[in-house]
């Protein structure tokens, strides 16, 4: 039996994934409400395929629990934030989860940490926990970093078909972690150790962070000299050793946006290209609002109330607002464009995050004349015609409606 410690966003899936494959699962969270609705059968997010991986894995006979179980094998998948000052990892919800686990398990027993941290996250906040317990490694307990490597909206398929790495101290260890996943896991797991582990899945986020940061810098230029961004890099894109990404609003959710600051946190002064590259990407939200300030003058908007911006959640069809660009314009507004609430209107968000937030598209378009688009939610896509008459300024380059403005 495994005991999975946190079921949000990752380790919900993952235990469905291990109990739909025939092993015996038991979900631990903290979150009373969260477990109850688990037990009726009620999935707690929005994602394809979860449903029907929640009803495989009642019939594999998952239990969820508020209770740490005694076993030989843990699984933690709690957040991992970061210090908005200093930039560098706050292990508090990891060093609890271990603390407990220490609690209940037996001699022998392996605490795998899926969660995302920084490298040397392990040896500097967790191995200290298990000294003070009196416990030795590799032989009371065993601790192996396993990141995940999975994001919202694809999560299902991602869990199947990625591949996977698995950091040990003893690689019969990794070896033994690297068969329960091959439970259910169709990609390649490679086995290493836990710093090379740690320093991989943030190499991964760092990566893809400044790639987006480069077309988003770019995206400023060429507003800067009148140029079409998005002409230049699809001819830029002909060249067969370029792959420019197109630029956004802004970078959300609890990877992209956070890793690359663990980095920066424990590096200063090296981390330079990281940091430059989060100060862009930071910065996109209040790039919108100058953009739409600029738009209203050129229509002649007085009335900042009559501007509605789409989207809440971080990426397309998905119910996570972790880090979203449009919570971070909301949070600046005061400072930006108005001391009012900002209407907002997002179909995959149903329960209240912000004042102004509307859960009707017609009374959202009824309200204002000009429309921001944040994300680019199927649903969008397929009532674009509905914009027809309003200003619509497009930060995801989707909407082909005549006169349209873009970055």
């Amino acid at each position: 039996m495994i005991n999975i410690i946190g079921l949000g966003y990752i380790g919900l899936p993952t235990a469905l994934m291990f109990a739909s494959h025939g092993v015996q699962v038991v979900g631990t969270d903290i979150n009373e409400m969260l477990v109850a609705e688990l037990r009726e059968g009620r999935i707690t997010f929005e994602e394809e395929g979860m449903s029907a991986l929640l009803e495989s894995a009642i019939r594999g006979g998952i239990e969820f629990s508020t209770e740490y179980r005694e076993t030989d094998t843990y699984i933690i998948a709690v957040p991992t934030p970061y210090d908005t000052e200093s930039k560098k990892i706050d292990p508090c919800f990891v060093t609890a989860a271990v603390a407990r686990v220490l609690e209940v398990c037996p001699k022998g027993a392996v605490i795998v940490i899926e969660s995302t941290v920084s490298p040397g996250t392990i040896d500097r906040f967790v191995r200290p926990i298990v000294r003070e317990k009196g416990l030795k490694e590799g032989v009371d307990v065993h601790l192996v970093h396993a990141p995940e490597r999975i994001i919202p909206g694809n999560m299902v398929y991602e869990l199947l078909h990625n591949a996977r790495t698995v950091g040990a101290d003893d690689a019969s260890v990794g070896q033994r972690i690297r068969t329960l996943y091959e439970a259910f896991c169709q990609g390649e797991i490679v086995v290493t150790d836990i710093r090379t582990a740690e320093m991989t899945k943030v190499v991964e986020n760092t990566f893809r962070d400044i790639n987006i940061a480069f077309a988003n810098e770019l995206a400023k230029i060429c507003r800067s000299d009148s140029m079409d961004v998005y002409e230049i890099i699809r001819i830029a894109n002909k060249h067969p050793r370029v792959r420019i990404l197109q630029p956004g609003p802004g970078v959300g959710g609890h990877c992209i946006s956070v890793d690359p600051w663990f980095l920066v946190g424990d590096y200063p002064g090296l981390a330079n290209i990281i940091l430059t590259a989060r100060n862009i990407n930071d910065s996109m939200p209040e790039f919108v609002l100058s953009r739409t300030r600029e738009i209203m003058r050129e229509e002649g908007i007085t009335d900042v109330s009559r501007v509605g911006f789409y989207g809440l959640t971080y990426k397309e069809n998905v119910d996570d607002v972790r880090e979203s660009p449009t919570l971070q314009i909301n949070h600046v507004r005061d400072r930006n464009l108005c001391g009012q609430p900002l209407k907002i209107f997002d179909p995959w968000v149903s329960r209240d995050i912000v004042d102004g937030q509307y859960h009707d598209f017609d009374a959202f378009l009824e309200d204002v004349d000009m429309v921001v688009i944040m994300v680019g939610h199927s649903h969008i896509r397929e009532n674009m015609h509905r914009l027809s008459g309003k200003v619509v300024f497009d930060t995801r380059k989707i909407c082909d409606l005549p006169g349209t403005y873009f970055l």
